[in-house]
């Protein structure tokens, strides 16, 4: 039996362009574009936390610093009052419970004194991991605590704060985006068209072949992704109004707690630490004197103590809240509104 047709070899090359619809390819781009900038203002919003964490941390160790100068100078004033005591319990002029009430409340100062030492190395076992400092650097911070400043209405600062911190500006874009997404999503229900060429060669005959094909979506009006697109712009919304109340709240706290310190640190300032000291001046003369005892000094040194740490916590809780002010865009770093 005999095969028709002249024997060789055949060869067949066929090329496909799809013709991308312009509408579609602009939404395309648009969908890409919008995630760019999202990146872009999430990369912001992580770097002005990670600078409000550095600066927490560095605070805090100040603090805690702070936190042993006073115990060392408590430790101190009770070190010489326990002297005096013992002298005078020696001579006879005071007695020996006396010296037991100085002991105890020098074993008590000691102890308070390598508390705040603990407190310190754990704050900067908290800096190091914040700065990626190496493990064999020693790390001795130093610095002052930035000066009060007048913040503007709180209305001026929620605006200000809406309006260009780069979370907000991130979830705003996302709904962009995912708006974009829907549109694009829409756009490929129209056709696209793909151009051919063809070129096969027989033994006996060479042809060229070209022309265009147009798909017809009867049945998939791509109705399962435009309705999942539409969730996900509905997502974003809520994304977005949710982190608009965070951002309120956040602010109308770190507002609410500096203005509370700030008022603070100027009553203490102002009234309660020169009473306490006065008082342990006073207490520290009548004991001199014979007219009070070793009690009352006691009593005297621990509300000073007690009012200096009032103090201490007030001033760094403010420091605290221009922080987070910072952070959130509310005031410039520096304290500049």
């Amino acid at each position: 039996m005999s095969v028709p047709g002249a024997p060789g070899l055949l060869q067949h090359y066929a090329a496909y362009q799809t013709f991308e619809i312009p509408s579609e390819r602009r939404s395309r781009q648009r969908v890409a574009a919008l995630g760019r900038d999202s990146n872009g203002f999430a990369l912001a919003s992580v770097r002005r936390s990670v600078v409000a964490n550095v600066k927490h941390a560095f605070y805090d160790v100040l603090r805690r610093k702070e936190e042993i100068a006073h115990a060392q100078e408590n430790l101190s004033l009770v070190e010489d009052l326990r002297r005096r005591v013992e002298v005078e319990v020696r001579v006879g002029e005071k007695g020996r419970l006396e010296l037991t009430r100085a002991e105890a409340e020098l074993a008590r100062a000691r102890f308070m004194v390598r508390s705040a030492q603990i407190r310190l190395a754990d704050s900067i076992a908290v800096l190091r991991v914040a700065i990626a400092a190496p493990p064999d650097r020693n790390l001795d911070p130093r610095g002052l605590l930035e000066p009060p400043i007048h913040l503007p209405p709180l209305p001026e600062l929620r605006e200000a704060v809406l309006r260009a911190h780069p979370a907000m500006e991130q979830a705003q874009t996302d709904v962009q985006r995912a708006e974009a997404s829907l549109q694009h999503q829409r756009s490929l229900r129209v056709p696209q068209p793909v151009f051919y060429g063809e070129y096969e060669h027989q033994p006996d005959l060479t042809f060229w072949r070209a022309g265009v094909t147009i798909p017809l979506p009867l049945w998939d009006r791509r109705h399962g992704q435009i309705q999942q697109a539409t969730a996900a712009v509905r997502e974003s919304t809520a994304v977005r109004d949710q982190m608009r109340l965070e951002m309120i709240s956040a602010l109308e706290r770190a507002y609410e707690q500096y203005q509370l310190a700030d008022q603070q640190v100027t009553a203490l300032q102002a009234g309660s630490l020169h009473e306490a000291e006065s008082a342990v001046e006073a207490a520290q003369s009548a004991y001199h004197f014979g007219e009070r005892g070793i009690v009352e000094v006691l009593d005297a040194q621990r509300v000073l103590q007690s009012v200096r740490s009032d103090l201490l916590d007030a001033q760094y809780a403010r420091q605290s809240a221009l922080i987070d002010l910072e952070e959130l865009g509310a005031v410039m770093p520096g304290g500049r509104p």
